[in-house]
């Protein structure tokens, strides 16, 4: 693909930029009126032309201008946007929202969700912190009738599971406080990679159990925990790439069907460093349910202590700027948060 001129570049961000406030196609007259380029209206849709050939544009209709592509939009986040900040006076305001509520984790998920909502003007999604690698701490097993045992697992941090187990056969509780007993002692603070790797021999009930804690520990470790809280669907609804239902139907699914969003997660930010931040644009022909979407995505909180996601939703036509200083800006606040909530 050949290298874009700088007023190729100049007219591509124009462009997208026009777009996104008026949802409309850009035509080279207008483009060349209200930004008083130096090239005429000719020489502009020349470069259109060029852009279209490129795959940055496309044209909607015969007479009407152009719009930007996926592609276009890509080049643009990461070629043209360069860093943008939030305003200083908007920042102090945020800040002074976080700290009026206090150490309270649930209301900080709450106002994050709003506060992405509002700045992006989009549909914003934050996930609880949980430890990042979670580890055992100690395990009780109860009977309660016939072969069905629960078994309470706590791991480090105090988070506590729960689950109801049907024994191949009746065990006492005589019995299952041993191998609780047992057990407590062997796994005391390890991760589920260790605990797989042990080679102390273990009875039948031992090693059943054990593959069961490993299951949890793995399932306590995944990027999406176990509170999403939303804020902000009107804000994508009302926009016009969504007034058809199905397109609507296909935005709320990634925000309301728990698979989706933790695979996206997951797959996206797994390996992002903590207050990185990811854009996905269109799906990035992973995810058909984005086709018509953006999401602007990081990571917050300390690494080795407790990590959670945020991002914003909206369309394509996303004013990607005030989106990414968002979300970076409130991942940082976030990760502070957590750093003093473990420090005390």
């Amino acid at each position: 693909m050949a290298e874009l001129t700088e007023r190729q570049r100049l007219i591509l961000a124009l462009i997208i930029r026009e777009y996104i406030e008026t949802a409309q196609p850009v035509g080279s007259e207008s483009l060349q009126k209200r930004y008083q380029l130096d090239a005429s209206p000719a020489t502009i849709r020349n470069d259109m032309a060029a852009l279209t050939e490129a795959g940055y544009l496309r044209q909607p209709h015969t007479s009407a201008g152009r719009v930007p592509t996926e592609e276009g939009y890509r080049y643009f986040v990461r070629q043209l946007m360069g860093h943008i900040d939030l305003p200083a006076d908007t920042k102090r305001t945020i800040t002074h929202q976080f700290y009026q509520v206090g150490y309270d984790p649930d209301r900080w998920m709450r106002l994050a969700a709003s506060v992405l909502a509002q700045q992006a003007k989009a549909a914003s999604l934050v996930t609880a912190p949980h430890v990042e690698q979670a580890r055992f701490k100690h395990l009780e097993l109860i009977s309660t009738r016939g072969r069905q045992v629960l078994m309470v697992l706590v791991l480090a941090g105090g988070d506590v599971r729960q689950q109801m187990l049907t024994l191949a056969e009746p065990v006492t509780q005589e019995q299952l406080s041993a191998a609780a007993n047992h057990l407590n002692q062997l796994l005391s603070g390890l991760a589920p990679e260790a605990i797989s790797a042990l080679t102390t021999p273990l009875d039948v009930l031992e090693q059943d159990l054990v593959r069961l804690i490993v299951e949890e520990l793995r399932h306590a470790s995944q990027l999406l925990g176990s509170e999403v809280y939303r804020d902000g669907l009107t804000h994508v609804l009302s926009q016009p790439e969504f007034s058809e239902s199905e397109s609507a139907r296909k935005a709320l699914r990634i925000l309301e069907e728990r698979p989706l969003l933790e695979d996206l997660l997951t797959r996206t930010l797994e390996t992002t460093n903590v207050g990185g931040v990811q854009v996905l644009i269109g799906g990035e022909g992973t995810w058909e349910e984005l086709r018509d979407c953006s999401m602007v995505l990081a990571r917050y909180g300390a690494p080795g202590l407790a990590t959670g996601a945020l991002g914003v939703l909206g369309p394509i036509r996303m004013a990607y700027g005030r989106s990414i200083s968002t979300v970076r800006f409130v991942a940082g606040l976030l990760s502070d948060l957590v750093v003093e909530l473990h420090s005390e």
